[in-house]
């Protein structure tokens, strides 16, 4: 039987496989859930799996209440517990808000928040039960600001929401031995934006570099860890000092 069992979402690719990897050195069974980077994925289960833990890989839409409902479902069957659910998933796109479409609007929504109370749901019982575990929801650096976002409206409010989600969550699991909390990123080198995007927001950033994704892993390793025991409702920013 594994020794522990992480769900992690959007953990094909960037920050969730960092995440994925780093789990599998200390033997963790990683189950990822990935909606379109079937190739990715499959390349994560094999790095999961060289690394010495176990690997499984599921193609779900988690915006989709019963798909996420079944995603924990089979996780739990296939290793009989939950002990760290990583909300990591979180599509996003820039457009001027008078040029955004409602299928754009909702989608901001159904990928970055929804998902969240959806999986929340899900794995609660079994935790509650257990008397343990750990959620990491991922939200953004400045989400907490509640400043205005004219280009990145939808994903925004959808990031802030998840930082009250967050707080929630940790307030009615607090009893049964569960911490949620949040990892707010600002700029990180995941693969995710052009060379010349983040070279061009150093000047922005206090630390005066862009993070990597060895900084947000080192955030999820020790939120994952006995000595984080009693942080919870926390939001943890991994920023380098922008947007604070």
């Amino acid at each position: 039987m594994p020794n522990k069992v992480a769900l992690i979402t959007g953990g094909a690719k960037g920050i969730g496989r960092a995440i994925a990897l780093d789990l599998a050195s200390q033997q963790w069974s990683i189950a990822i859930c990935y909606r379109t980077s079937a190739a990715a994925a499959e390349e994560t289960h094999k790095a999961i799996v060289a690394r010495g833990g176990q690997a499984l890989a599921v193609q779900c839409d988690v915006s989709v209440p019963e798909s996420a409902q079944q995603l924990a479902a089979q996780v739990e069957r296939q290793w009989g517990t939950i002990d760290a659910l990583i909300n990591g998933a979180g599509p996003y796109h820039r457009v001027n808000l008078f040029d955004e479409t409602t299928a754009g609007w909702h989608e901001m929504f159904d990928g970055n928040l929804h998902p969240i109370f959806y999986l929340g749901q899900a794995v609660a019982p079994g935790m509650k039960a257990r008397r343990q575990g750990r959620i990491i929801n991922f939200s953004m650096a400045n989400a907490d600001q509640m400043v205005a976002q004219p280009d990145v409206t939808g994903h925004y409010i959808a990031k802030a929401g998840v930082l009250i989600l967050t707080r929630t969550l940790a307030k009615m699991l607090a009893p049964y031995g569960i911490t949620v909390n949040a990892v707010s990123p600002g700029f990180i080198d995941s693969g995710s934006a052009p060379p010349e995007e983040l070279a061009g927001v150093v000047k922005r950033i206090p630390a005066g570099y862009i993070g990597s994704v060895t900084d947000t892993v080192s955030a999820v390793r020790f939120l994952l860890s006995e000595e984080a025991r009693y942080v919870n409702g926390a939001n943890l920013h991994v920023s380098g000092g922008w947007g604070i």
